[in-house]
Formats: C-alpha cells, sequence, structure tokens
C-alpha cells in the first residue's frame, strides 16, 4: 500500500470514528489522556463530563481542549 492510499484510508476511518457529541469526544480524549499520563488534561475531561451530567455549563476553555486534543 502507497503512502497516498494510506493517508485516505486513515481520513476515512478517522471520519467514521468521529464523536457525535462533545461529551462523546471528552470521554475518549479521557482514555487516551490517561493513557499517556495527561494529567491536566484528565482533569478537563472530567469538568466536561461532570458539567455534561449535572446540566451546567461547559467552560469554552475546557471544550476547546477536547475538542481539538487529537489534531
Amino acid at each position: 500500500m502507497n503512502a497516498i492510499a494510506f493517508g485516505a484510508a486513515a481520513r476515512k476511518a478517522s471520519d467514521q470514528a468521529k464523536p457525535e457529541t462533545p461529551v462523546d469526544a471528552a470521554w475518549i480524549v479521557l482514555e487516551a489522556a490517561n493513557d499517556l499520563g495527561d494529567h491536566v488534561t484528565v482533569d478537563i475531561c472530567r469538568r466536561v463530563i461532570d458539567a455534561n451530567l449535572n446540566g451546567g455549563p461547559v467552560s469554552p476553555s475546557d471544550l476547546h481542549v477536547v475538542v481539538e486534543y487529537f489534531r
């Protein structure tokens, strides 16, 4: 498989794996950050998840970290 075909296949697979809501993304990022020992991002994800569960507002800066984590 050449690099171009691999890149296209990887993009297609990543498009299919996109979370539907920010809280879904927070759970995915939480798992990755936990695996990497990224304690700051773990705390951010927990705040996003807690806000969602409690019906409270999510900090825009926390949401930005979650959404942009894998970029």
